[in-house]
Protein backbone atom coordinates (compact mmCIF):
# COMPACT_ATOMS: atom_id res chain seq x y z
CA UNK A 1 0.00 0.00 0.00
CA UNK A 2 1.33 3.28 -0.69
CA UNK A 3 1.98 5.69 1.92
CA UNK A 4 -0.45 8.50 2.53
CA UNK A 5 -0.19 12.12 1.28
CA UNK A 6 0.51 13.78 4.82
CA UNK A 7 -1.66 17.33 5.02
CA UNK A 8 0.02 19.81 7.73
CA UNK A 9 -1.09 23.20 8.44
CA UNK A 10 1.57 25.02 9.73
CA UNK A 11 1.81 27.55 13.20
CA UNK A 12 4.05 30.53 12.61
CA UNK A 13 4.36 31.95 16.60
CA UNK A 14 5.39 35.05 17.29
CA UNK A 15 5.08 36.06 21.59
CA UNK A 16 2.88 33.65 21.89
CA UNK A 17 0.24 33.97 18.54
CA UNK A 18 -0.02 32.46 15.76
CA UNK A 19 1.39 34.93 12.68
CA UNK A 20 0.89 35.10 8.80
CA UNK A 21 2.28 37.42 6.16
CA UNK A 22 3.10 37.41 2.70
CA UNK A 23 6.91 36.64 1.84
CA UNK A 24 7.82 36.62 5.47
CA UNK A 25 6.74 40.30 5.40
CA UNK A 26 3.39 42.23 7.09
CA UNK A 27 2.59 39.55 9.65
CA UNK A 28 -0.91 39.74 11.04
CA UNK A 29 -2.25 38.03 13.68
CA UNK A 30 -4.28 34.65 13.39
CA UNK A 31 -5.27 33.19 16.47
CA UNK A 32 -4.07 31.33 19.37
CA UNK A 33 -1.71 28.27 18.70
CA UNK A 34 -3.18 26.37 21.22
CA UNK A 35 -6.66 26.46 19.69
CA UNK A 36 -6.07 26.13 16.67
CA UNK A 37 -4.19 23.15 17.35
CA UNK A 38 -7.31 21.85 18.71
CA UNK A 39 -9.67 22.34 15.58
CA UNK A 40 -6.81 20.93 13.43
CA UNK A 41 -6.25 17.74 15.20
CA UNK A 42 -10.37 17.51 14.95
CA UNK A 43 -10.45 18.20 11.31
CA UNK A 44 -8.12 15.35 10.97
CA UNK A 45 -4.70 16.96 10.22
CA UNK A 46 -2.18 14.25 9.62
CA UNK A 47 0.69 16.20 11.89
CA UNK A 48 1.26 19.55 13.28
CA UNK A 49 4.22 22.26 12.77
CA UNK A 50 4.53 24.88 15.18
CA UNK A 51 7.28 27.37 14.03
CA UNK A 52 8.71 30.01 16.62
CA UNK A 53 9.81 32.37 13.75
CA UNK A 54 11.39 34.62 15.42
CA UNK A 55 13.48 32.48 17.75
CA UNK A 56 16.51 32.59 15.82
CA UNK A 57 16.91 36.26 14.86
CA UNK A 58 16.09 37.05 18.59
CA UNK A 59 18.78 35.21 19.65
CA UNK A 60 16.64 32.93 22.32
CA UNK A 61 15.39 29.31 22.63
CA UNK A 62 11.68 28.32 21.27
CA UNK A 63 9.04 29.54 24.23
CA UNK A 64 8.57 26.47 25.74
CA UNK A 65 5.15 26.66 27.67
CA UNK A 66 3.47 27.49 24.58
CA UNK A 67 5.04 23.95 22.77
CA UNK A 68 3.63 22.62 26.14
CA UNK A 69 0.01 23.59 25.89
CA UNK A 70 -0.35 22.42 21.95
CA UNK A 71 1.36 19.31 22.70
CA UNK A 72 -1.28 18.76 25.46
CA UNK A 73 -4.13 19.23 22.89
CA UNK A 74 -3.05 17.09 19.88
CA UNK A 75 -2.73 13.63 19.41
CA UNK A 76 -0.99 13.70 15.78
CA UNK A 77 2.97 14.10 15.53
CA UNK A 78 4.09 17.76 16.90
CA UNK A 79 7.41 19.28 15.22
CA UNK A 80 8.62 22.31 16.45
CA UNK A 81 11.05 24.45 15.27
CA UNK A 82 12.84 27.72 15.92
CA UNK A 83 16.06 28.69 17.70
CA UNK A 84 17.03 25.23 18.16
CA UNK A 85 21.30 24.92 18.21
CA UNK A 86 22.21 22.08 20.24
CA UNK A 87 21.24 18.05 20.57
CA UNK A 88 20.50 19.35 24.40
CA UNK A 89 17.44 22.25 22.62
CA UNK A 90 16.28 19.10 21.17
CA UNK A 91 15.73 16.96 24.04
CA UNK A 92 14.34 19.73 26.07
CA UNK A 93 12.04 20.09 23.10
CA UNK A 94 10.63 16.43 22.85
CA UNK A 95 10.50 16.33 26.90
CA UNK A 96 7.89 19.35 26.21
CA UNK A 97 5.81 17.24 24.15
CA UNK A 98 7.08 17.31 20.55
CA UNK A 99 7.93 14.39 17.87
CA UNK A 100 10.15 15.73 15.85
CA UNK A 101 12.29 19.12 15.88
CA UNK A 102 12.99 21.47 13.15
CA UNK A 103 16.51 23.10 12.43
CA UNK A 104 17.56 25.66 10.13
CA UNK A 105 20.19 28.35 11.10
CA UNK A 106 21.97 26.50 13.15
CA UNK A 107 22.81 23.56 11.01
CA UNK A 108 23.82 25.93 8.08
CA UNK A 109 26.55 27.62 10.69
CA UNK A 110 27.24 24.48 12.08
CA UNK A 111 26.50 21.44 9.44
CA UNK A 112 27.87 18.85 11.83
CA UNK A 113 24.89 19.33 14.69
CA UNK A 114 22.85 17.10 12.09
CA UNK A 115 24.92 14.38 12.66
CA UNK A 116 25.12 15.12 16.19
CA UNK A 117 21.11 14.86 16.63
CA UNK A 118 20.47 11.72 14.07
CA UNK A 119 23.01 9.93 16.30
CA UNK A 120 21.59 10.88 19.43
CA UNK A 121 17.91 10.99 18.95
CA UNK A 122 17.40 8.89 15.27
CA UNK A 123 16.97 10.47 11.98
CA UNK A 124 13.20 10.32 12.26
CA UNK A 125 12.94 13.41 14.61
CA UNK A 126 15.21 15.72 12.96
CA UNK A 127 13.60 17.80 10.37
CA UNK A 128 16.12 20.07 8.66
CA UNK A 129 14.00 23.44 7.22
CA UNK A 130 14.72 25.44 4.22
CA UNK A 131 13.66 28.45 3.41
CA UNK A 132 14.91 29.50 -0.41
CA UNK A 133 14.08 31.68 -2.67
CA UNK A 134 15.16 32.07 -6.49
CA UNK A 135 18.40 33.72 -7.03
CA UNK A 136 18.12 37.07 -8.61
CA UNK A 137 20.16 38.56 -11.40
CA UNK A 138 24.03 39.25 -10.91
CA UNK A 139 23.85 36.96 -7.46
CA UNK A 140 26.81 35.55 -7.03
CA UNK A 141 25.36 31.93 -5.77
CA UNK A 142 25.54 29.32 -8.69
CA UNK A 143 23.98 25.66 -8.80
CA UNK A 144 20.01 25.37 -9.42
CA UNK A 145 19.63 28.80 -9.01
CA UNK A 146 17.85 28.57 -5.30
CA UNK A 147 19.55 29.96 -2.40
CA UNK A 148 19.66 29.16 1.43
CA UNK A 149 18.01 32.28 3.59
CA UNK A 150 18.14 32.45 7.56
CA UNK A 151 16.72 34.45 10.55
CA UNK A 152 13.06 34.22 8.56
CA UNK A 153 14.20 35.03 5.35
CA UNK A 154 15.98 38.42 6.24
CA UNK A 155 19.60 36.69 5.43
CA UNK A 156 21.38 35.34 2.40
CA UNK A 157 23.41 32.89 2.93
CA UNK A 158 25.35 32.20 -0.71
CA UNK A 159 24.31 28.40 -0.24
CA UNK A 160 22.85 26.51 -2.87
CA UNK A 161 19.80 25.02 -1.71
CA UNK A 162 19.86 21.99 -3.69
CA UNK A 163 23.09 21.29 -2.34
CA UNK A 164 22.55 21.71 0.26
CA UNK A 165 19.27 19.73 0.99
CA UNK A 166 21.47 16.64 -0.29
CA UNK A 167 24.32 17.31 2.08
CA UNK A 168 21.95 17.88 5.05
CA UNK A 169 20.49 14.19 3.94
CA UNK A 170 23.70 12.48 4.43
CA UNK A 171 24.50 14.16 7.35
CA UNK A 172 21.02 12.79 8.96
CA UNK A 173 17.96 14.80 8.23
CA UNK A 174 15.06 12.87 7.98
CA UNK A 175 12.54 15.20 6.33
CA UNK A 176 12.87 18.30 4.32
CA UNK A 177 10.61 21.01 5.33
CA UNK A 178 11.05 23.39 1.92
CA UNK A 179 9.24 26.61 2.24
CA UNK A 180 9.65 28.61 -0.87
CA UNK A 181 10.01 31.92 0.13
CA UNK A 182 9.31 33.64 -3.12
CA UNK A 183 6.17 31.91 -2.74
CA UNK A 184 4.92 31.80 1.00
CA UNK A 185 1.73 33.97 1.44
CA UNK A 186 0.97 34.66 -2.21
CA UNK A 187 -1.19 32.12 -2.96
CA UNK A 188 -0.51 31.37 -6.42
CA UNK A 189 0.20 27.73 -5.80
CA UNK A 190 3.61 25.93 -4.72
CA UNK A 191 6.97 26.50 -6.23
CA UNK A 192 6.81 23.21 -8.17
CA UNK A 193 10.50 23.45 -9.66
CA UNK A 194 11.84 24.09 -6.16
CA UNK A 195 10.13 20.97 -5.40
CA UNK A 196 11.23 18.76 -8.24
CA UNK A 197 14.66 19.93 -7.59
CA UNK A 198 14.95 18.91 -4.18
CA UNK A 199 13.01 16.22 -4.84
CA UNK A 200 15.61 14.81 -7.59
CA UNK A 201 18.57 14.83 -5.41
CA UNK A 202 17.29 13.01 -1.46
CA UNK A 203 15.66 9.93 -0.74
CA UNK A 204 13.59 11.28 2.39
CA UNK A 205 10.70 12.82 2.92
CA UNK A 206 10.10 16.34 1.08
CA UNK A 207 7.48 18.31 2.89
CA UNK A 208 6.41 21.18 0.79
CA UNK A 209 5.26 24.64 1.69
CA UNK A 210 4.81 27.78 0.38
CA UNK A 211 2.09 29.25 -2.07
CA UNK A 212 -1.03 26.98 -1.20
CA UNK A 213 -4.20 29.10 -2.48
CA UNK A 214 -6.76 26.43 -2.64
CA UNK A 215 -7.34 22.87 -2.57
CA UNK A 216 -6.27 22.15 -6.40
CA UNK A 217 -2.65 23.80 -5.67
CA UNK A 218 -2.05 20.52 -3.58
CA UNK A 219 -2.14 17.75 -5.70
CA UNK A 220 0.97 19.48 -8.54
CA UNK A 221 3.12 19.70 -5.54
CA UNK A 222 2.97 15.81 -4.95
CA UNK A 223 3.43 15.05 -8.19
CA UNK A 224 6.26 17.01 -8.18
CA UNK A 225 7.99 15.48 -5.59
CA UNK A 226 6.79 16.09 -1.92
CA UNK A 227 5.62 13.72 0.26
CA UNK A 228 3.45 15.97 2.47
CA UNK A 229 1.82 19.06 1.56
CA UNK A 230 2.15 22.38 4.65
CA UNK A 231 0.13 25.01 4.44
CA UNK A 232 -0.58 27.97 7.26
CA UNK A 233 -3.19 31.19 6.03
CA UNK A 234 -5.70 30.07 4.31
CA UNK A 235 -6.18 26.55 6.91
CA UNK A 236 -6.16 29.37 9.33
CA UNK A 237 -8.25 32.01 7.63
CA UNK A 238 -10.79 29.14 6.88
CA UNK A 239 -10.77 29.70 3.56
CA UNK A 240 -9.83 25.82 2.26
CA UNK A 241 -10.33 23.12 5.12
CA UNK A 242 -7.99 20.71 5.60
CA UNK A 243 -10.88 17.96 4.45
CA UNK A 244 -11.41 20.15 1.12
CA UNK A 245 -7.45 19.54 0.75
CA UNK A 246 -7.60 15.78 1.11
CA UNK A 247 -10.54 15.18 -1.67
CA UNK A 248 -8.79 17.35 -3.36
CA UNK A 249 -5.64 14.74 -3.31
CA UNK A 250 -8.01 11.91 -3.10
CA UNK A 251 -9.33 12.86 -6.40
CA UNK A 252 -6.24 13.19 -8.37
CA UNK A 253 -5.88 9.51 -7.50
CA UNK A 254 -3.06 10.03 -4.66
CA UNK A 255 -3.63 8.35 -1.32
CA UNK A 256 -4.54 10.19 2.05
CA UNK A 257 -6.15 9.37 5.29
CA UNK A 258 -9.81 10.25 5.30
CA UNK A 259 -12.13 9.99 8.01
CA UNK A 260 -15.18 8.45 8.14
CA UNK A 261 -17.42 10.40 5.73
CA UNK A 262 -14.92 12.44 4.57
CA UNK A 263 -15.37 12.08 0.74
CA UNK A 264 -18.67 13.74 1.19
CA UNK A 265 -19.00 17.75 0.56
CA UNK A 266 -18.88 19.82 3.91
Amino acid sequence: MAVAVRVIPCLDVQDGRVVKGVNFTGLRDAGDPVELARRYDAEGADELTFLDITASSAGRQTTLEVVSRTAEQVFIPLTVGGGVRSAADVDTLLRAGADKVGVNTAAIARPELLAEIADRFGRQVLVLSVDARRVPAGSPVTGSGFEVTTHGGRRGTGLDAVRWAARAAELGAGEILLNSMDADGTRAGFDLELIAAIRAVVSVPVIASGGAGAAEHFPPAVAAGADAVLAASVFHYQQVSIGEVKRSLAAAGLPVRLAPGALAST
